[in-house]
């Protein structure tokens, strides 16, 4: 394990007691009985720039932009920059707790392997559950917008407009996506490269030219100049801050795809962590850039009264501002949504691949292809169920999907929260040897994890009144979002229960919380052998 030497850096976990299973039976290393194990995933395969990449693009900045600008204004107003900057306190609080635990477990089932090793087999065992249903729940979703919005773009309103010819090319991208993630970590790199310097690209230019027009006052909508007073989160009050901050958590989720990888990236114990931190940065510069101009150019009048209309807002407001250049961007919400279903994908496959080579799920998932050195098995499985999920609930209606993206909020809340107070656990017996230790690797994370609680919290409350979901029908007495994840938490329990007993060996493995004693050499350089 690597560590850099430098003072004040944080203390790494001690080596697994005598007689002590090991924390990871990893392929690619010896197993327990001395044999070798399969080769595993292609280490080294991609750098820094390529993870912070890939989790930018995980988070879809221009789709996610556009599906929840509406809803954030027509809860604060002027004020949905600062809102926008409130929520992303908690992100980074927990990319911190990111990068801490990747230092000292490179896995790539991330949340999965360290709540596990801190907090116990039952806890880990759930917020890998949640992990890979995320995916399950937005890939199909995400793959229909980058459908719609590259028809549109394409002048092709008529084929937009057909359910079935949408659905089956979203169907035909998600297998793509999923293609593309099975070749190769490195192709996969190369084209969210392209994807996200077109996706930045064309936001800066819708950006620089509705400020432009606002200043220049020839705005065509109710358009006022931006002021740095947009920037306080409390202008409209608690509860419209409260409101946002459920939505910043979708807008900013998706940056961790990033340490997901940390099995196949250079200095895999420092470079995904740190792609996952500059990640949250540089979106908060673009959701503050977008937000200013969004707002100042439209008005909050116009952008709450169409707050319903998610994402098609950017398409009103792409020809309002744009005109004949309005294809520039939809192809931004496109690619967005494009780049986001590949590597929204890679999260799910990875903690599957996790929780089976650890015995927490049916081995087969584990599978690594000899060629090209990824999990294809568990990367399909994935697809496959994200693609039923996605053409089931379109049965139901399109309002239902809607309800079923809602639900996300739980379960990243969840799993998040989880992978903060997992750092403070683990690290607990060090927390009061410095300052840093105290306030980076104890004090941040748990902040964020109790941020994320009370937002699940206040998801509860909120998706159990069915008037306040994208239907507004019932289900069982609650709103459909929060059966969807009761649902899903339900079946994960079952799930768990049922290979507890058919394959118990992961949760017989005692990992427990880290031990107070410390490795002395772990302040000095390891040789690459070590």
């Amino acid at each position: 394990m690597a560590h850099d030497g430098s003072d004040g850096a944080p203390p790494e976990p001690p080596e697994p007691e005598p007689g002590a299973r090991p924390v990871t039976d990893r392929p690619g290393t010896a197993g327990t009985d001395g044999t070798d194990a399969e080769p595993g995933l292609k280490a080294n395969a991609i750098g820094f720039l390529d993870a912070l990449v890939i989790g930018l693009n995980s988070t879809s900045p221009a789709y996610s932009l556009a599906a929840v600008i509406g809803p954030i204004v027509a809860l604060a107003g002027i004020y949905a920059p600062g809102v926008m900057l409130a929520s992303f306190v908690p992100m980074l609080l927990i990319a911190a707790a990111f990068y801490y635990l990747n230092k000292v477990d490179q896995d790539c089932g991330t949340t999965f392997s360290w709540v596990t090793r801190a907090m116990g087999p039952w806890a880990g065992w759930l917020g890998g559950w949640a992990i890979a249903m995320t995916g399950v729940l937005v890939i199909g979703s995400l793959a229909d917008v980058a459908v719609h919005f590259g028809l549109l773009a394409a002048g092709l309103d008529g084929w937009a407009a057909n359910e079935a010819l949408r659905q089956g090319l979203t169907v035909v991208v998600i297998l793509a996506m999923t293609a593309v993630c099975v070749i190769g970590t490195e192709m996969s790199a190369r084209l969210q490269d392209v994807l996200i310097l077109a996706q930045v690209f064309f936001l800066l230019v819708f950006a620089v030219v509705a400020l432009y027009r606002v200043y220049a006052g020839t705005s065509s909508l109710d358009g006022t100049r931006p002021a740095i007073e947009w920037l306080n989160p409390f202008g409209a009050g608690g509860a419209a801050l409260t409101g946002g901050l459920l939505l910043g958590v979708f807008i900013y989720w998706g940056w961790e795809s990033a340490v997901n990888l940390t099995e196949e990236v250079e200095n895999s114990a420092t470079a995904p962590g740190k792609a996952g931190i500059w990640s949250t940065v540089v979106l908060l510069v673009t959701y503050l850039s977008v937000g200013f101009a969004v707002v100042g150019y439209a008005g909050t009048t116009f952008l709450a009264e169409n707050a319903g209309e998610e994402e098609a807002v950017f398409a009103v407001l792409a020809h309002e501002v744009m005109g004949g250049w309005d294809w520039v961007v939809l192809l931004a919400v496109c690619t967005s949504a494009l780049a986001s279903t590949q590597t929204t994908i890679i999260p799910a496959s990875r903690t599957a691949l996790s929780m089976a080579r650890r015995h927490a799920l049916p081995p087969h998932l584990s599978h690594i292809h000899p060629r090209f050195r990824t999990p294809d098995v568990s990367t399909w499985w994935v697809a496959g169920i994200a693609i039923v999920w996605y053409l089931a609930v379109n049965q139901i209606s399109e309002n239902a999907l809607l309800d079923s993206l809602t639900a996300l909020s739980l379960l990243i809340s969840f799993y998040y929260a989880l992978t903060g107070l997992a750092c403070a656990v683990y690290y607990r017996r060090h927390l009061l040897e410095s300052v840093h230790n105290f306030l980076l690797i104890g004090l941040g994370p748990v902040v964020g994890a109790g941020l994320l609680a009370w937002l699940l919290v206040q998801s509860v409350a909120d998706m159990s009144d069915p008037e306040n979901s994208a239907s507004g029908v019932s289900w069982f007495g609650l709103g459909p979002p929060l059966v969807i994840g009761i649902g899903i938490a339900v079946v994960g329990v079952l799930v768990m229960c049922f290979w507890r007993i058919r394959d118990g060996r992961f949760w017989q493995e005692r990992r427990g919380v880290a031990d107070p004693a410390l490795v002395h050499a772990v302040r000095k350089p390891r040789s690459p052998e070590a």
